[in-house]
């Protein structure tokens, strides 16, 4: 009997893991408490790595169209621009390219896929109460007029933000401390003579103020107040605040705003979940970490995460994994995280430093070196996420040699199906495991070996265009390399067993 999945939150994180289970037929129900789908949203970026989580689940839909690629990012010292990232021209050798775009347009494109799998959000729902045991997680939730509902579920995942109720429930620690004491953000239109393709962000103050271009003539404007503000501020205050420090730091009259969309105000903080499983209950995305919006990593961690999870999770709920497997999704993305948090948060540190000395640093060494191409290509490599790699981990400890190994993300080739039609792997992958290698008669011989664990309709076979590759390759559903070898089904089926029964 194939167990069900109660998601909490129906943000990008909780969208596709209800999606690559429903892909699976686990029976998924995604709750949210907010009335309905968000029409504005603080994050803006879609990173390489984020953009293939969403194409292996079919749910990239049309946004590169809809999306601003050609980034550049421009750091001023007053009217000076003394640094300049050209994000679009460093990713123009890339598989795929940084996003700019809106987080509530992905989470439109999130539920469209969701719902052509049969599947929906219950807004207007509140999670407010979980008990758990061996068997399952009883879970209440209340409805907009107040009424209370008891629902059993096997499973409870909380993807609901950095003040998740689940993890809460849960009695699980989310230690940290604020990067930034307080951000004020509003979306405004407005003529201004800064790069459309991207950003500028002011450094002199040792405060942040940022403004990013948005389609139709509108601008995001970030800025760090030198001092608290009241608490409590009016929209019409933040709008106030935030558009004299703009002025007075820019020199460009408040004359040219013709419109405010949106304000808003959030405080930034580094914070990491002690654990991310206990017992039926599960956290990822903002739920399970949080850290500065520096490199747009905090929306794409957590289609990461939704991603390592969900393929686990499914062979669990089907019966075809032990409980144990779902330890390994926290010892491999929660190292993971602590990396994002250390970088985000040295980012923040260099960038605006709070300490002569610091910036005198940030000055003489780092700007010099980021200006050089090949650094900057360096630093978009490890913001695209594409780079990472879970050799060490407890699924590829002994992962060794060059080329992809065990624990890699596998580069995103061409390949040719059974029926002779050309792909690219990730495109093909689909939430699904895949057999690839040159010889047709190999790929199948191991596909149907893996299948037998696996389940028949959960395994893909791919064949290389280049015939010189000796091994066959078992892809995990994220991209990752679970197994290769020499020919050798039986050697794969260990290497299952392995994996899904540990001793």
């Amino acid at each position: 009997m194939t167990d069900n999945v109660l998601i909490a939150g129906a943000g990008p994180t909780g969208l596709a893991l209800a999606i690559h289970l429903t892909l699976h037929h686990i029976p998924v129900r995604v709750i949210d408490g907010a009335p309905g789908p968000a029409t504005t949203s603080r994050a803006l970026g879609l990173q390489p790595r984020g953009a293939e989580v969403l194409e292996r689940i079919g749910a990239l839909g049309d946004l590169r169209e809809r999306s601003q690629t050609m980034l550049n990012m421009s750091y001023n010292e007053g009217s000076q621009t003394v640094l300049r990232l050209h994000v679009g021209q460093a990713a123009a050798s890339m598989p795929k390219q940084t996003l700019l775009i809106s987080q509530a347009e992905i989470e439109g494109t999130l539920r469209q896929r969701l719902r052509e799998l049969g599947g929906d959000v219950e807004w207007d729902t509140r999670l407010v109460g979980a008990r758990q045991d061996g068997a399952g997680v009883t879970v209440t939730i209340q409805a907009a007029d107040g009424t209370q509902q008891h629902i059993e579920t096997a499973w409870l995942v909380g993807c609901d933000g950095a003040h998740s109720v689940v993890r809460k429930l849960a009695g699980i620690g989310f230690p940290g401390r604020k990067l930034i004491q307080d951000l004020l953000m509003v979306d405004v239109k407005a003529i201004w003579p800064y790069d459309r393709n991207g950003s500028t962000t002011w450094m002199d103050t040792g405060h942040m103020l940022s403004v990013t271009a948005l389609p139709d003539d509108t601008w995001r404007v970030f800025s760090e107040p030198s001092a608290p503000p009241p608490e409590g501020l009016s929209e019409g205050e933040i709008t106030d605040r935030v558009l004299q420090e703009f002025s007075r730091r820019s020199g460009i009259g408040l004359d040219t705003v013709t419109e405010v969309k949106w304000a808003s105000e959030f405080r930034i903080h580094r914070r990491l979940a002690d654990s991310y499983r206990r017992g039926r209950i599960l956290l990822a995305g903002d739920a399970a970490h949080i850290q500065s919006p520096t490199g747009g990593q905090g929306q794409n961690t957590g289609l990461g995460d939704a991603e390592n999870l969900a393929w686990k999770l499914v062979l669990v709920a089907d019966g075809r994994a032990d409980q144990r497997l779902l330890d390994t999704y926290e010892g491999e993305r929660r190292p993971l995280a602590e990396k994002v948090l250390r970088a985000t948060s040295t980012a923040v540190g260099i960038m605006l430093p709070d300490t002569r000395w610091k910036r005198l640093v940030r000055d003489k060494v780092v700007l010099p070196a980021v200006r050089l191409p090949a650094v900057q290509r360096k630093l978009l490599q490890v913001s695209s996420q594409l780079g990472i790699s879970y050799r060490g981990g407890p699924l590829a400890p002994r992962s060794h040699g060059s080329g992809p190994r065990p624990g890699d993300r596998m580069p995103d080739i061409r390949c040719r199906r059974r029926d002779g039609g050309e792909t690219t792997l990730h495109a093909a992958i689909g939430g699904r495991w895949v057999v690839l290698a040159s010889d047709e008669g190999e790929a199948a011989r191991h596909a149907e070996a893996a299948a037998a664990q696996l389940g028949v309709d959960r395994v893909t076979v791919l064949i290389t265009v280049n015939k010189d590759v000796p091994d066959v390759v078992l892809i995990r559903p994220d991209g990752h390399i679970g197994w290769r070898g020499r020919p050798a089904p039986d050697k794969l089926t260990a290497w299952l067993n392995q994996m899904l029964w540990p001793a």
